[in-house]
């Protein structure tokens, strides 16, 4: 299984805000910047996080982004459920479907090694992910240009 550029960054973000709780709140620029992601896909991530409730966003002076606590508590296994949606490993039903559909056991064990994959990731939490050695390497990442 292969987790979507969107989903990546968005885990990415959490784990940056993690880590910046004890400093002034880092702009979408700054963390793209730090993550070596675009702004306008930084900037499309961090609005999702906010509608889900993980982090929030001020503007202005003093503002920035935070992680809030369910932004820390978050599973992963749930928050990549929900970022990447309800697909299957394969698609067997498309524009073409499958000729084996009817009688195939891939479509079974693979439905199986992606639940497998997602029970694997559900009692990691946010929080879990920036322990030593990630949570230093994070904060001595420096802020360079983001990339465009």
């Amino acid at each position: 299984m292969r987790l979507t550029r969107f989903t990546d960054v968005a885990l990415r973000v959490l784990m940056r805000l993690a880590v910046a709780e004890d400093r002034e709140p880092p702009t979408t620029r700054e963390v793209a910047a730090t993550m070596r992601v675009p702004y306008t896909h930084t900037a499309k991530v961090v609005a999702r996080l906010q509608h889900l409730g993980l982090l929030d966003a001020r503007r202005g002076r003093g503002g920035g982004l935070t992680l809030t606590q369910a932004g820390r508590s978050a599973s992963i296994g749930s928050l990549v459920r929900e970022l990447e949606g309800p697909e299957e490993v394969v698609e067997c039903e498309g524009d073409t479907p499958c000729p084996l559909r009817s009688a195939c056991q891939l479509r079974g064990a693979l439905r199986e090694a992606q639940d497998a994959f997602y029970a694997t990731l559900d009692p990691i939490t946010v929080t879990d992910l920036v322990t030593a050695p990630t949570g230093p390497l994070l904060l001595g990442i420096g802020n360079g240009p983001p990339p465009d």
